[in-house]
């Protein structure tokens, strides 16, 4: 059975840091693109950052542009997020996803082009 298992969220004060991290089992995704994305409330679940399944490209969200970092560790199956310079706004639940196939150097900020979800881990970030 494949997981995808958020943790490390929390919270934080304005101009804090935190590091998601997404653990998965059950199969590798060492070759598979990967992404996070966040919803907060009353709102729709948004992109956030995207790394190819060669790990060489990644892509972010102009609003986490120079602040969020993406990186995964294949040898631990585990991508990570680390969260600097949190704002308000930044407060959601943020969930990781992979997708099922291997991306080569390709990314996706659609949703809709990911297959595994993680449960979400909520952040929040307070003025």
């Amino acid at each position: 059975q494949v997981q995808l298992v958020e943790s490390g969220g929390g919270l934080v004060q304005a101009g804090g840091s935190l590091r998601l991290s997404c653990a998965a089992s059950g199969r590798t995704f060492s070759r598979n693109a990967m992404g996070w994305f966040r919803q907060a409330p009353g709102k729709e679940r948004e992109f956030v950052a995207t790394s190819s399944g060669s790990g060489g490209s990644t892509y972010y969200a102009d609003s986490v542009k120079g602040r969020f970092t993406i990186s995964r560790d294949n040898a631990k199956n585990t991508v990570y997020l680390q969260m600097n310079g949190l704002k308000p706004e930044d407060t959601a639940v943020y969930y990781c996803a992979a997708t099922t196939y291997y991306s080569g150097s390709y990314y996706f900020t659609d949703s809709r082009r990911y297959d595994y979800w993680g449960q979400g881990t909520p952040v929040t970030v307070s003025s």
